[in-house]
């Protein structure tokens, strides 16, 4: 997450990074968030998917999620789940500022590298 705190210092005014689930629970009972960008494989002791998780704590909480899989299966569950943007690492560096804006005017974004693999 390290490229994250990078990419996004000069644009947020406050970040937090946790890194575990206890952390990331305790941050949102005690703060309101605008946005979270969480990784997908982000460790969850029910096993469950993070996005879940994330809706259970704040259904209102607009979520980006970061990934490697560009399976569209995967990007529709998150999604379905209650996401708001999903961004392939691999992209970050070019996507995840868009996906930022996106999601803050409430609207979805999704890596358009996942939108031309589907078109091959």
């Amino acid at each position: 997450m390290g490229v994250v705190r990078l990419i996004l210092k000069d644009t947020m005014t406050a970040m937090l990074m946790v890194a575990d689930e206890a952390s990331l629970v305790e941050a949102l009972a005690g703060a309101q968030f605008d946005l979270v960008i969480v990784d997908l494989s982000f460790p969850i002791s029910s096993g469950g998917n993070v996005v879940r998780l994330l809706q259970r704590l704040n259904p209102d909480l607009k979520a980006i999620i970061l990934s490697v899989h560009d399976e569209r299966t995967v990007v529709d569950e998150c999604l379905a789940a209650g996401a708001k943007g999903f961004v392939l690492k691999r992209s970050a560096s070019t996507d995840l500022l868009a996906a930022v804006d996106a999601v803050l005017r409430g609207d979805t974004f999704i890596s358009p590298a996942i939108s031309h693999k589907q078109e091959i």
